[in-house]
C-alpha cells in the first residue's frame, strides 16, 4: 500500500499597508524532493532575488495558488478581513488539498483543512517564505502595470505604500479608483477635495 505524503501548505499575504491596490495572498506546497535554497521572508530579499526565486518556486512546488481581495472588498469588510479572504481563496485554489495550512501571523483564515497560525512564519517556515515571495512578486508586477494607467502616482516605485511622494500625489492629483477609501490618508484627500470644491451660483 502506497503511503500518501503529508502535505503542508504555507500561506502568506502582502499588501496590508498600502493606500492603493489589492491585497494579495499565496499558498504554496513545496516538494520535499526539490529543496529550494535561499527561501526567506520576501521583505528580507532584494527584488532580483525575489524574481529569481519566484521562477523556481513556480517550477518546483507541488502546488501553488495566488489570490487577491479587491480594493472594493477592502473598503467593505476592512483590510484584516480582506487579507483573510485572500488567504482563504489561495488555499481553496490549490490543485491538491493540503493536510495542514500554516498561516503567517497570529490568526487563521477559514479554510477547508486544519490550520495553524505562526507568528513570523515567513522567517521560520520555508513554505510560508515561498508564499510570501510569490505573493510579493505578483503584487509588485500588478502595481507596475497600474503605474502605466496612473503614471502621476509613482506606483512602480512605492507599490502603493504611503510614502511622502504618494501622499503628495494624492494632494496634487486626487484619488483614483485604485485607492482604498477606508484608509485615513485617502479619506482625508477626499475630504480636502470636497472642501475645495466651490458651488458656482446659477446666473
Amino acid at each position: 500500500m502506497q503511503i500518501q505524503p503529508f502535505l503542508i501548505a504555507g500561506v502568506d499575504e502582502v499588501g496590508r499597508g498600502p493606500l492603493a491596490g489589492p491585497v494579495v495572498a499565496a499558498a504554496v506546497i513545496l516538494d520535499p524532493h526539490k529543496p529550494i535554497e535561499g527561501l526567506l521572508d520576501s521583505k528580507l530579499l532584494n527584488e532580483a532575488t525575489r524574481e529569481r526565486l519566484d521562477v523556481i518556486i513556480r517550477r518546483d512546488a507541488l502546488a501553488f495558488c495566488i489570490a487577491e481581495a479587491s480594493v472594493e472588498e477592502i473598503d467593505t469588510i476592512n483590510i484584516l478581513h480582506a487579507s483573510m479572504l485572500a488567504m482563504s481563496r489561495a488555499v481553496e485554489g490549490l490543485g491538491v488539498r493540503p493536510n495542514l495550512a500554516l498561516i503567517d501571523g497570529n490568526r487563521c483564515p477559514t479554510v477547508d483543512c486544519p490550520s495553524q497560525a505562526i507568528v513570523k512564519g515567513d522567517q521560520r517556515v520555508q513554505s510560508i517564505s515561498a508564499a510570501s515571495i510569490i505573493a510579493k512578486v505578483m503584487r509588485d508586477h500588478m502595481m507596475m502595470e497600474l503605474h502605466e494607467q496612473y503614471p502621476n502616482y509613482g506606483f512602480a516605485g512605492h507599490k502603493g505604500y504611503p510614502t511622502a511622494q504618494h501622499r503628495q500625489a494624492l494632494i496634487e492629483h486626487g484619488v483614483t479608483p485604485l485607492h482604498r477609501r477606508s484608509f485615513k490618508p485617502v479619506r482625508e484627500a477626499l475630504q480636502r477635495a470636497a472642501s475645495q470644491t466651490q458651488v458656482v451660483p446659477a446666473p
